[in-house]
């Protein structure tokens, strides 16, 4: 049997625009899907933009967001290793995998959303039915994927990423580049969020699965598991 491959997208960014407060990758995002992945036997592949260090925001190390699964990779050096040596998306871009997963962290708005390598990876694998997702402001990074068509690929889709509230509610309104919310829905997407916010809410639209924000991260690893199962 095939062994399962899972591309994990992650940003290069750690500092907002104004170059004073520091940002990344939100660590649950990515820890979630590799713990559900590796358990299940899976191959993974950590890659970014850039290639090599994956930068941390803080804010999801911290005592209140920082979860057992997250703490324990955090807590092993190997894993710490890893993050410091992400291939680069270029390195990865003629490779096929099972599923593309793009983890958020407020980094991702500066690095994802106009990466043509990254569109073309997405595209490639949307198209040929390969499972695409994307987490909290990871959606970003679908945002300007063209299909063959030279439709948008959220054109019409029901999706979700973290919301306009959820970014005042985090503080983070005067940092960020844009409002999300409102660019996903500018591309025609049938964009929903939970009715409570920041709380866990997952779409699965097609092959096309989203995630609203960090505490969608348990939840979408494991819907992605269960549509790689859905699909043997």
């Amino acid at each position: 049997m095939n062994i399962l491959k899972i591309l994990i997208v992650v940003t290069n960014i750690n500092v907002y625009e104004n170059g004073k407060l520091e940002t990344g990758l939100w660590l649950s995002e990515l820890t979630h899907l590799y713990h559900e992945a590796i358990t299940n036997g899976y191959e993974v592949t950590i890659a970014s933009p850039n290639g090599g260090n994956v930068p941390i925001d803080p804010e999801s190390l911290k005592h209140f967001t920082l979860d057992k699964i997250s703490k324990q990779y955090w807590n092993e050096p190997s894993f710490r290793e890893l993050l410091k040596n992400s291939k680069s998306l270029v390195e990865v871009s003629e490779q096929q995998f099972d599923c593309v997963y793009l983890a958020g962290g407020h980094g991702t708005m500066y690095d994802f959303p106009n990466d043509s390598t990254l569109q073309n990876i997405v595209r490639e694998h949307y198209e040929t039915g390969k499972i695409v997702s994307a987490v909290c402001h990871g959606v970003g990074g679908l945002l300007n994927v063209k299909l063959s068509n030279d439709e948008y690929l959220i054109k019409d889709k029901t999706i979700t990423g973290f919301n306009w509230f959820e970014e005042s509610l985090a503080k983070r309104k005067k940092e960020v580049p844009f409002n999300l919310e409102a660019e996903l829905k500018k591309r025609t997407s049938n964009y929903k969020k939970a009715f409570i916010p920041m709380t866990s809410k997952v779409v699965v639209d097609g092959n096309l699965i989203t995630g609203q924000n960090p505490f969608s991260s348990k939840e979408i690893a494991k819907v992605v598991i269960q549509e790689l199962r859905n699909k043997r």
